[in-house]
């Protein structure tokens, strides 16, 4: 490489990095699966590709740009509520303006009751707050104490009605999940973006890290993750579509 080719090749490399900037920051976010709430839909050890573009923002640019409205039945990546420093991904079951119950751990919004191929149900014991929502008489474990206040406020004729700019979403996994029955809603801002596709799943190993793994217990998983990549990789999954 001559003299004269240093500044054609460092436009180049600062050209791709801008692009890779612009992609991570508003277009894909990198996005790993940390528990069973979305099984089977998504596993622990799941890597994704979360869409950032499709659902757009709040100003001017989404009457010109191609986005779309969220969905009932949408899997979505979001701002946990309670700590916003943390990712979350649910599926979405009621919408601003929707009235929900839930009947036997069947979902019933306005009155239907909605068809969910996608749910799994792990746990035979049966669990009044959990199974039949909204309860307003006894909170089960883990339920937020500010949501615990607030949510018989919006309850009316055993149905609880999803404000406007908010979101009741739910894990695929119903009998694991720690979702909008015990924190409540997602706010139509903490929503990052819709997941596109798996693009790496590894058998998890994070059930040596019980308890609080250390920062070297951390590195010698990811260690062996790299240096077993053939071994532990669920080829199965790989590139899969989420839905």
């Amino acid at each position: 490489m001559t003299d004269g080719d240093w500044p054609s090749t460092v436009q180049s490399v600062a050209g791709t990095v801008v692009i890779a900037v612009f992609v991570v920051t508003f277009l894909l976010q990198a996005f790993t699966i940390p528990s069973e709430s979305m099984e089977q839909t998504l596993l622990t050890g799941d890597y994704l590709l979360v869409d950032k573009f499709c659902y757009g923002g709040t100003n001017g640019w989404n009457k010109i740009l191609p986005y779309r409205n969220v969905n009932r039945g949408d899997v979505i990546v979001f701002h946990y509520p309670i700590n916003p420093a943390q990712d979350f991904v649910k599926r979405v079951v009621a919408l601003p303006g929707d009235r929900l119950r839930l009947i036997n751990k069947r979902v019933y919004v306005n009155g239907n009751l909605v068809s969910e191929p996608y749910v799994q149900f792990i746990n035979p014991t049966r669990n009044l707050y959990r199974d039949d929502f909204p309860q307003t008489d006894s909170p089960d474990y883990g339920v937020n104490a500010r949501w615990w206040k607030e949510m018989p406020k919006l309850v009316e004729n055993h149905q609880l009605i999803i404000p406007s700019d908010h979101y009741f979403v739910l894990g695929d996994n119903r009998d694991d999940s720690e979702d909008s029955r015990y924190w409540g809603f997602v706010p139509r801002e903490n929503i990052i973006g819709r997941p596109l596709m798996i693009y790496w799943s590894s058998i998890s190993l994070t059930n040596d890290l019980s308890g609080a793994p250390t920062v070297g217990d951390r590195l010698y998983h990811l260690a062996y993750a790299v240096t077993h990549v053939l071994q532990v990789t669920r080829w199965e999954r790989t590139f899969r579509l989420v839905r």
